[in-house]
């Protein structure tokens, strides 16, 4: 089985483009299901602000890679999105995912958002039965050193995230001392963008989300919070200097018709993917707005601090993907492994019922003549089985293998 991995991420392709290949929860499921039925042994979907990406494990990498292009264009119906895909195979696919978790991929060096989001991504294929050994394995693994990575270099200990990334742009575009504020939805990204500028001694921050519900039970933990009903959103926005809108609607939810004449500068940051805020609305006068592209030169200004923590992250990566390799590569001997087990169990059949036939046994005689010559059949095969598991040289794996299947004429 080999590794690869398929999408569009913010390193390939605009927001114009990532918006429009953005899975939702259903899509993910259509879409595993159309793979699965195409001959894919196995995959997980990765879909965020800044990535869509297929990652698969195949006997026949290069085919299915093939397909879940094909896939990508007729799935979203985008011509000229190969254009815009990206294809890592094997090594580098692995390589890949180990640097996603680690969020040295993201737009906002290290950060945490991202490990939760493949956790999610993870959980989510193997309830659908389409994520098993192998990327299972492998996710596990990236998981568990991007969280040594973490803990080693405090990369995430400095608030670094787009939330927090998105405030700092507005600090540099304007004073938000004294300055009112409106932050549509509730999720993760919200959360975290109220956060930041409780810090910044606004005059009122006021919140909205289409389950209003939501925007009250949570003004129970921010008091200073001022809840808007959803539909008046568009009333808000004109009281405001700022807007910071984080939905996960599949649908813009600022359209240009909806908005009136605006008689002071706003700023509108649409952190959203697929974007919240319609694109003509940065068009009115008075209005700047910004969407996640837009942070881009921010977090480049971190380059320096990601050479420093690229070494201490780049050996950690790579002992684990060796280990990793060898795995996998230790794997292809599994069917040979479980052939041997079962010629085992044949031999001990057989010689059982020839043994019962010929003496008469009670239960308990029967129970320890079955486990001796069990242990003896095992003893045999668990030298040569731990060597060939042990064998890290893939020639050898693959030979021996030959051997063995040649022998016993499996």
């Amino acid at each position: 089985m080999k590794i690869g991995v398929i999408g569009v991420n913010h390193n390939t392709a605009p927001i114009s483009i990532r918006e429009k290949v953005s899975f939702t929860e259903s899509k993910k499921i259509e879409g595993t299901n159309y793979l699965l039925d195409n001959g894919i042994e196995e995959l997980v979907i990765l879909s965020t602000c800044n990535r869509s990406e297929i990652y698969i494990a195949s006997y026949d990498i290069d085919k299915k890679v093939e397909i879940v292009k094909e896939f990508f264009e007729d799935f979203f119906s985008l011509d000229g999105i190969k254009d815009y895909l990206f294809v890592k195979k094997e090594r580098e696919a692995i390589y890949h995912i180990y640097n996603v978790c680690a969020g040295l991929d993201s737009i906002v060096l290290g950060e945490d958002q991202i490990l939760g989001q493949v956790k999610e991504a993870i959980l989510f294929s193997m309830e659908l039965g389409c994520s098993k050994k192998i990327l299972n394995k492998l996710c596990r693994e990236a998981i568990t050193v991007a969280k040594n990575i973490k803990n080693k270099t405090k990369i995430s200990e400095n608030p670094l995230s787009i939330s927090y990334i998105c405030v700092k742009l507005l600090k540099q575009k304007i004073d938000l001392t004294g300055k009112k504020a409106l932050i549509i939805g509730v999720g993760t990204m919200s959360l975290l963008a109220l956060k930041h500028l409780l810090e910044e001694n606004l005059e009122e921050i006021y919140m909205t989300n289409r389950s209003h519900k939501k925007v009250l039970d949570l003004t129970k933990d921010y008091p200073n919070v001022i809840p808007i009903e959803y539909k008046n959103r568009y009333e808000i926005i004109h009281d405001v200097d700022v807007v910071i809108s984080a939905t996960a609607s599949p649908h813009t939810i600022i359209m240009y018709d909806e908005m009136k004449k605006i008689d002071k500068d706003i700023y509108i940051m649409d952190i959203a993917l697929p974007r919240d805020v319609e694109e003509s609305v940065g068009t009115i006068e008075n209005i700047q707005l910004y969407d996640i592209d837009d942070l881009k030169d921010i977090s480049d200004q971190n380059e320096r601090k990601r050479e420093q923590l690229s070494k201490i992250a780049k050996d950690m990566i790579d002992k684990s993907v060796e280990e990793f390799e060898i795995w996998i590569s230790s794997i292809k001997a599994d069917p040979i492994i479980q052939s041997l087990n079962t010629k085992c169990e044949e031999i001990q059949a057989d010689t059982l019922e020839y043994i019962y036939r010929k003496i008469d046994l009670d239960a308990r005689e029967k129970k320890i003549i079955e486990k001796m010559i069990g242990s003896a059949l095992k003893r045999l095969i668990r030298e040569p089985i731990k060597n060939l598991k042990n064998t890290k040289n893939e020639g050898k794996i693959e030979k021996y293998i030959d051997v063995i299947d040649e022998l016993f004429d499996f």
